[in-house]
Formats: C-alpha cells, sequence, structure tokens
C-alpha cells in the first residue's frame, strides 16, 4: 500500500485524526496528508485516539491546495456521499471495489473530508473521478474514518499484502477430492428408495464442499468423521 496516500481535508477535529491514522494502520496504509488541517493533530486528544498508530500521525505530511496534489499524484480520488443523477457527471461515483480494480503502481491519492461536508462541485471537478460508498437513503453521511475503513478494506482486499488469514491454509482441490469420495463410500452405505435419491445427496454435497471455503484442517477432521460411518 506504499503508493497509496489519504488525504484528509480541512478536519477540524483531533480525535477524526487519530481515528483515521488508526483505520491506516489496520490496512498498512502509511502515507497520510493533512489537506489545508483546521486542527492540531499531534494533540494529545489526537495522538491518545490513534492508539498504536502514533508514528503515522507523527509523519504526516500538510499541504495547502489542490494545486499542490495534482503536482505530487497521479490521481486524486474523491469520495462524496452526494449521487446525481446519469445528468450529474461530476456526481456520478465509482464504488470502493471498483476503484480496488483500478489500483496501480502510480500514486494514488485519496481524499476523505471535510467532516460533514465534503468536497464541493470546484473540487470534484479538479479530482480524476470520485467514489461513493452504498449507503442508506435516511442517512447517507459516514463518519470519515468509517469511510476511510471501508475504501482501504477494499483496497487490501485485493493487493498482494500479507492478511492475518494468510498463515490458514486453504483445502486444495486434491484434499476435496478426497473428502468427496469418503463422502461418496458413505452414501453408498446408505438406505435410500431409489438411485435418483442417491445421486442427489451426492450432487448436494458436492455443491456443499465447493462453497464452503473450506480449510485444510477443516477437510481433515471430516475426513475423519466420514471414515467412522460405517
Amino acid at each position: 500500500m506504499k503508493n497509496i496516500y489519504i488525504i484528509a481535508q480541512e478536519f477540524k477535529t483531533p480525535g477524526n485524526c487519530g481515528a483515521l491514522a488508526r483505520v491506516m494502520k489496520n490496512f498498512n496504509c502509511n502515507n497520510l496528508v493533512f489537506l489545508n488541517p483546521k486542527c492540531d493533530y499531534l494533540s494529545k486528544e489526537a495522538l491518545d485516539r490513534s492508539t498504536h498508530a502514533k508514528n503515522i500521525l507523527k509523519k504526516a505530511k500538510t499541504m495547502k491546495s489542490f494545486k499542490e496534489l495534482k503536482k505530487n499524484f497521479d490521481y486524486i480520488i474523491g469520495t462524496t456521499a452526494m449521487i446525481g443523477t446519469d445528468y450529474n457527471i461530476l456526481r456520478s461515483p465509482l464504488y470502493p471495489k471498483d476503484l480496488a480494480k483500478k489500483i496501480t503502481k502510480k500514486k494514488f491519492a485519496i481524499i476523505i473530508g471535510r467532516e460533514g461536508e465534503g468536497l464541493n462541485n470546484e473540487e470534484v471537478m479538479q479530482c480524476d473521478f470520485t467514489i461513493s460508498i452504498p449507503t442508506s437513503k435516511k442517512y447517507p453521511v459516514m463518519n470519515v474514518s468509517h469511510a476511510a475503513s471501508i475504501i482501504l478494506y477494499e483496497i487490501f482486499n485485493l493487493s498482494k499484502e500479507e492478511k492475518i488469514s494468510d498463515n490458514i491454509p486453504s483445502a486444495s482441490g486434491k484434499d476435496k477430492e478426497v473428502l468427496l469420495s469418503l463422502i461418496g463410500k458413505s452414501i453408498k452405505k446408505m438406505e435410500f428408495q431409489d438411485d435418483y435419491r442417491r445421486n442427489t445427496q451426492t450432487r448436494v454435497w458436492k455443491r456443499v464442499i465447493g462453497k464452503a471455503s473450506l480449510t485444510k484442517r477443516e477437510v481433515f477432521a471430516l475426513c475423519g468423521f466420514f471414515k467412522k460411518i460405517k
């Protein structure tokens, strides 16, 4: 996530600065830029809210304008909760998962904020494109750190970054074949009214195993279970 930069636009609340840094740490995004900040992002409140992400706040940079952003980044992506119609091209955003698919090795700046206001139309014009998180129409505006977490999750999920689940080996095709073979042998031992019902059980189990995304350990346990069926 070295090429992803989060741009906190005109943040007024130190607590939100810290919360944003903490979310960034969760997804291994360490590049934080405060665009024309309106508070002390190194205050005690901000540092306390950041918990183990204090280093992100301490090394954060500041910029003063969109002009400065354009000089430093290849792509500028705005975030908005205000979605227009097909005729309002400015407010026709992509979803975070769409952005995740567009990430390359270029430098991407993702603008978060302003708090409660967001980007105005002139600023949206200066972005390469905008993204929006699908939320309830009754209350579409999200807290800035919550919005950042969803966006960064989608990017991180498609990245090659090491994830906490990587140390849990998934079942291989061969593992599933062995399990299905044992299930098939068990089904053959059972009594059914006809072959149709027997074959239906075989097909159902194959579909269930295929959908389950089993780990190697789970397959091993299931194999042990079906071996006990006599």
